[in-house]
C-alpha cells in the first residue's frame, strides 16, 4: 500500500479492492434452474484501478473501468471480464504506474498526463443500435465488442459528440431514440450543458447547448413523452478551487437545487427553470406527464453522498442517505417551486424500472436498500443488503434481504416476453459474498422477491463493487 491507499484504505480492501485478473469461464456452476426463456447478456461495470493512485484524495469513482459480462442461454451462464482499455489505461500501462490525479486533477497529475484523455469508462453500460458502450460522464462513450469485450475506443458519432456524454442516457421505448446530455462540455467548471438525441442507428439527430444556473456534476436527468428535465444541484465543480488544493467536486450548501424543464423538440432557450432548497439526486427512477403536471421518482438525499464540502470536510452521513422521493412540477402554474415528498423510509439507491415504461407512468420500481437496523444506521454506506420492489399503486414495498455481510448490486429488469405485462419478468443482480470472498449472479422473479432467487450462478472469484449495468437481449428474446 502506498500513501494514497493508506489514506483511503476502505477503497483498497475487501470488495472495493481492484481485481487484477481477466477471466473467461465457459460455464458457471448453477444452483436452482435458470428460466428457459432467459436469453441474452448482462453487462456490469465498475472501478478497478490498474495501479495504486498518486494522491491521497483518491475517490472510488475515479478508478479504471472493468466490464463484467454474463452470457445467459439454454440454461447456462458463461462469464468474462476485461478492463476498458481507454487512452488513460494504455498510457499508464506503458508507464507502469498511475499518471492521472483523482478526477484528472491537474494539480496532482504527472506532467506526462497533462492534456491527455483521462477517461475511465467505469460508470454505466449501454446497448444501443446493436453496439455496446461503457459510459462515464466526463468523456465520450467507449465502445467494446459485445462478445469478446475487446476495446474499440471512444466514439464521437461522426464528430457530433466531441467531449462529454452522460452515463445515464434514456431510450424512448416508442421511437427507439436515445436522449443524452453532458455537463461542462466547454471544459471542467463551465456552467454550460448539452442536450442531444441519437436515433436507433446511433446517428445524432439533435444537439443544442444551454447555460445552467451554476457548474455542477449532473449525473442523471429525466425524459418523458413530452419533456426533458435537467437537475442542477449544489454539487459544484471548480478548477480554480482544485488548483488551491481543495476538492474539484464539492457540495456548496449555500446554493439551491434547480431543475430545467424543456419541451421535447423546442429550443433550449425556451427552457423553464424550477428551484427548491438544496438537495441532491444522483439517480432518477422515471418521470412522466400527469395532465399539466410532470411527476418524477428520484433517489433524493439532503447532501451529495460520499463527497466533501468546498473546504474538503466530510458531510453529515445521515444527510447523505438517499430515499425514494416524488417530485411534482406544475407546468401550468407561474411559480418556480416544485413539490417534494419522500415515499419510502429506507436508505436506498440504484433505481431501475421495466424500461418499456421509460417516460410513461410506471407502477413498479426496483432498487437496492438497507433493510436491517444496523445498515439503516450506517446511512453513508452504499453497500446495500437488500433488493426492493415498490408498487406505486398500493404504496407497498416487498424485499429480499441477503445474509449478514453480503452486498447486492443494482438490479436490472428483463421482461419475460416482449409483450408481457409491466414487471412480469426477471430481476438480475450480482451479490458479494462476504464470508466466501467471491460473488454470485442472482436471478429473481421480479414479482416475488421475498421468495428469493430462482437461480444462482456462482463465480469462483469476486466482482468488485461497481455501479450500473445493462441487458442485451439474445436472438431468442428478440423474436
Amino acid at each position: 500500500m502506498n500513501a494514497a491507499t493508506q489514506a483511503n484504505p476502505h477503497f483498497f480492501t475487501g470488495n472495493y479492492a481492484p481485481l487484477a485478473e481477466e477471466h473467461d469461464i465457459a460455464a458457471l456452476d448453477i444452483e436452482g434452474a435458470l428460466p428457459p426463456g432467459l436469453s441474452g447478456s448482462l453487462y456490469r461495470v465498475g472501478p478497478s484501478p490498474q495501479y495504486a493512485p498518486r494522491d491521497d484524495s483518491y475517490h472510488w469513482f475515479s478508478g479504471d473501468g472493468m466490464v463484467h459480462a454474463f452470457h445467459i442461454g439454454m440454461g447456462t451462464v458463461s462469464y468474462s471480464n476485461r478492463w476498458a482499455r481507454t487512452p488513460k489505461w494504455q498510457l499508464e500501462h506503458e508507464a507502469g504506474r498511475a499518471l492521472f490525479g483523482t478526477f484528472g486533477n491537474p494539480a496532482t497529475s504527472d506532467p506526462l498526463a497533462h492534456g491527455r484523455n483521462g477517461g475511465t469508462a467505469n460508470t454505466s453500460m449501454l446497448w444501443h443500435g446493436g453496439r455496446l458502450f461503457a459510459l462515464e460522464e466526463s468523456h465520450q462513450p467507449f465502445e467494446l465488442d459485445a462478445l469478446t469485450l475487446a476495446s474499440k475506443g471512444h466514439q464521437s458519432f461522426e464528430d457530433r459528440v466531441s467531449s462529454r456524454c452522460t452515463a445515464h442516457p434514456k431510450r424512448d421505448p416508442e421511437t427507439g431514440e436515445l436522449h443524452f446530455f453532458a455537463y461542462s462540455p466547454d471544459g471542467p467548471g463551465s456552467p454550460t450543458m448539452l442536450y442531444g438525441v441519437m436515433d436507433k442507428h446511433c446517428e445524432v439527430t439533435q444537439l443544442q447547448s444551454f447555460t445552467a444556473p451554476h457548474a455542477c456534476m449532473a449525473h442523471d436527468f429525466m425524459v418523458t413523452r413530452g419533456h426533458v428535465l435537467f437537475p442542477v444541484t449544489p454539487l459544484t465543480l471548480s478548477v480554480e478551487r482544485a488548483m488551491r488544493g481543495k476538492p474539484l467536486v464539492a457540495w456548496d450548501a449555500a446554493k439551491r437545487t434547480h431543475v430545467g424543464v424543456m419541451r421535447r423538440g423546442s429550443p433550449a432557450k425556451a427552457m423553464r427553470w424550477f428551484d427548491t432548497d438544496a438537495c441532491h439526486v444522483f439517480h432518477v427512477m422515471n418521470a412522466w406527464e400527469d395532465g399539466d403536471a410532470i411527476v418524477a421518482y428520484v433517489m433524493q438525499s439532503e447532501t451529495a453522498p460520499g463527497l466533501p464540502d468546498a473546504e474538503g470536510r466530510p458531510g453529515d452521513p445521515h444527510a447523505m442517505a438517499a430515499r425514494l422521493c416524488r417530485w411534482t412540477f406544475d407546468t401550468a402554474g407561474t411559480g418556480s417551486g416544485f413539490r417534494r415528498e419522500y415515499l419510502d423510509d429506507l436508505a436506498s439507491e440504484f433505481p431501475r424500472i421495466d424500461e418499456r415504461y421509460t417516460g410513461r407512468r410506471n407502477r413498479y420500481g426496483f432498487y437496492t436498500c438497507h433493510a436491517t437496523p444496523r445498515a439503516r444506521d450506517d446511512s453513508e454506506s452504499v453497500l446495500y443488503d437488500s433488493l426492493a420492489r415498490f408498487d406505486f399503486d398500493t404504496g407497498e414495498r416487498s424485499l429480499h434481504t441477503l445474509p449478514h455481510g453480503d452486498v447486492v448490486s443494482e438490479p436490472v429488469f428483463v421482461p419475460r416476453e416482449t409483450d408481457a405485462a409491466e414487471g412480469e419478468g426477471w430481476l438480475l443482480a450480482v451479490a458479494w459474498r462476504e464470508h466466501e470472498k467471491r460473488s454470485d449472479l442472482l436471478v429473481f422473479d421480479a414479482m416475488d422477491l421475498p421468495a428469493g432467487p430462482v437461480a444462482i450462478a456462482r463465480l469462483p472469484h469476486r466482482v468488485p463493487f461497481g455501479f450500473h449495468g445493462t441487458w442485451r437481449p439474445g436472438l431468442q428474446a428478440r423474436k
